[in-house]
């Protein structure tokens, strides 16, 4: 069996000067968990997932011992307002950001000719859940898991 007897040809995508806000959005309303990130010209540039947008939302730790000096005892109250006030404006600031900040460019992809025991073999190699399937260097399909499962299940 091979990949175009269980892609998607409809493929939703965005575009890499797209806010994450409404990425987020058309991955909520199509019942997506990624979607590749095309150019104007339909070529890859990159590929988004709800993994990276929760990865850009995490808040860097403070690791480390540290014991204040008497002076710093009065510094900490506002030295944590701050930290929250710039946690804040980060996490209200995060909607506008753009695809490409988020995306990873490190883009596999597969031919809809290619068998879909390549194309699992690429996922669980990568340990990736999808694979945007290219001819002639242009997107014209999506692979997921759930397509080849599904595509087995039909034979």
């Amino acid at each position: 069996m091979k990949v175009k007897d269980v892609m998607n040809p409809n493929v939703i995508y965005c575009n890499s000067e797209d806010s994450i806000r409404s990425t987020s959005q058309i991955l909520k309303k199509n019942g997506v968990s990624g979607a590749p990130v095309v150019d104007d010209n339909d070529n890859i540039v990159g590929i988004i997932s709800e993994e990276d947008l929760l990865r850009f939302l995490e808040i860097p730790h403070h690791g480390g011992l540290w014991l204040p000096s008497p002076f710093e005892v009065i510094e900490i109250p506002i030295r944590e307002l701050v930290s929250w006030e710039e946690t804040k404006h980060m996490l209200s600031d995060f909607g506008d950001k753009k695809v490409k900040e988020v995306m990873k460019t490190d883009v596999f992809t597969i031919s809809p000719e290619s068998s879909i025991e390549e194309a699992s073999e690429l996922m669980t190699k990568h340990k990736i859940n999808r694979l945007p399937v290219v001819e002639n260097g242009k997107l014209v399909g999506i692979v997921t898991r759930g397509d080849i499962i599904t595509g087995l299940s039909r034979s």
